[in-house]
């Protein structure tokens, strides 16, 4: 799918929407364009990759998204809500039940074992305790750790810390998914695993995926629409026809 000028009317299956997204900082008496001018639209269940160099605005456009940065200018709406008409508590709850995320670094608690990191989110939303262990296992059994609940991640490999992170970023059963840089720390074999369970989230569960990746053979080989940033601006758009094929023949098995 091609991106979108601002103006056109938004579909009732878009799961993002930006119109002219821009974010800028300004560094002394430089302006730094992070995000510049970005219109596009993302379709619920699509599996997409913001692809781009080191500084071309990838991480920034996902932060938006997620409602953990606030644009310059422009605007970003998702599931139907513009965030940044939104308040501080909807954003939180925004984060909590419409997006779950997921970092290169895994950003799990040290000194938590892997059970409690994944019902972290569920505390947060004042899920009743005994739910919340239930939740947690089933989310830990769905990516193959049920083994590891009761370590810390110390204890984990990487790829098994990059799983507890998946666990505890679909805890809440949220409609997307935002993934930046997933397999950065990863070695191609636990990528490899780590992109197959991604997959499966959007093919079986029908989960909105945004993946930031600077990697393209890995792009080309999973998601369906690649986007291009450059500078800040998005520079290209195209469907993945091989990957989409790949998909095609995976749900007639």
């Amino acid at each position: 799918m091609a991106s979108i000028p601002a103006g056109i009317p938004q579909t009732t299956s878009v799961a993002i929407r930006s119109e002219n997204l821009c974010r800028h900082y300004r560094m002394g008496q430089t302006v730094i364009r992070a995000v510049d001018g970005v219109s596009l639209q993302i379709e619920a269940g699509e599996f997409v990759a913001l692809l781009g160099s080191s500084g071309s605005g990838k991480s920034s456009l996902l932060n938006m998204i997620a409602g953990l940065d606030h644009p310059t200018s422009g605007s970003v709406t998702v599931q139907g809500r513009e965030l940044a008409k939104m308040t501080r508590e909807e954003l939180a709850k925004h984060r909590l039940h419409v997006v779950g995320m997921v970092f290169q670094s895994f950003n799990l608690i040290a000194s938590m074992t892997v059970l409690e990191n994944v019902e972290l989110p569920l505390r947060f939303a004042e899920v009743d305790r005994s739910k919340r262990d239930a939740l947690a296992r089933e989310a830990l059994e769905r990516v193959g750790l049920q083994a590891r609940m009761n370590h810390r991640p110390s204890e984990l490999s990487g790829g098994e810390q990059q799983r507890a992170a998946l666990a505890r970023a679909l805890i809440n059963r949220p409609q997307i998914l935002l993934a930046d840089e997933p397999t950065g720390n990863l070695d191609s074999r636990t990528g490899t695993e780590i992109m197959d369970m991604v997959r499966e989230f959007n093919s079986k569960l029908g989960m909105t995926i945004v993946m930031v990746t600077h990697e393209r053979a890995l792009a080309e080989r999973y998601v369906e629409r690649l986007i291009f940033l450059a500078d800040g601006k998005l520079v290209g758009d195209q469907e993945n026809t091989l990957a989409m094929s790949s998909s095609q023949a995976r749900s007639e098995l």
